[in-house]
């Protein structure tokens, strides 16, 4: 496995702000990701229009996509575009309960194992009617269970 790293030039100008500012003795572990611009979030919007899913599937895992992106991507005709946007952790609530009532089984599951799913969302996936969502989500409560034990 190769370890050539290549840096934009914002990224190395980082880089050395960071070094400078002397926020630690690894500025790579310090290093943060460029600003979101508004081009950024434009781009983001351009891709999610894309005739090709895995491009708009690029545009459903991205944390920085407007809310009329994430609501317009759950209603996606492709799966992949949809699964996407159910694993995205920043997926708004509401798109995760409407993505919790989706038609594919995989989608569903995605969203079964979501962190950030709601509990309504949650209480509504453990009556689905697919074992696998439903094994998901108790494998996921489970999870939870766990880690209450252990901070007890």
């Amino acid at each position: 496995m190769s370890c050539i790293r290549f840096n934009t030039t914002a990224m190395k100008s980082q880089l050395d702000e960071a070094r400078i500012a002397g926020l630690g003795n690894d500025p790579v572990a310090s290093f943060l990701s460029p600003e979101i611009t508004e081009s950024k979030v434009k781009r983001i919007v351009t891709m999610s229009e894309d005739p090709n899913p895995k491009i708009r599937e690029s545009a459903a895992l991205s944390y920085h996509a407007p809310l009329s992106v994430y609501e317009k991507l759950a209603k996606d005709p492709d799966e992949g575009v949809r699964s996407c946007l159910a694993r995205n952790q920043t997926t708004p609530c509401d798109v995760l309960r409407t993505l919790a009532k989706d038609s594919s089984e995989t989608v569903r599951a995605f969203v079964a194992i979501n962190y950030y799913v709601p509990e309504d969302a949650m209480e509504e996936l453990a009556k689905d009617t697919s074992p696998t969502v439903q094994k998901l989500v108790a494998w996921k409560a489970s999870l939870k269970e766990d880690a209450e034990l252990v901070s007890a």
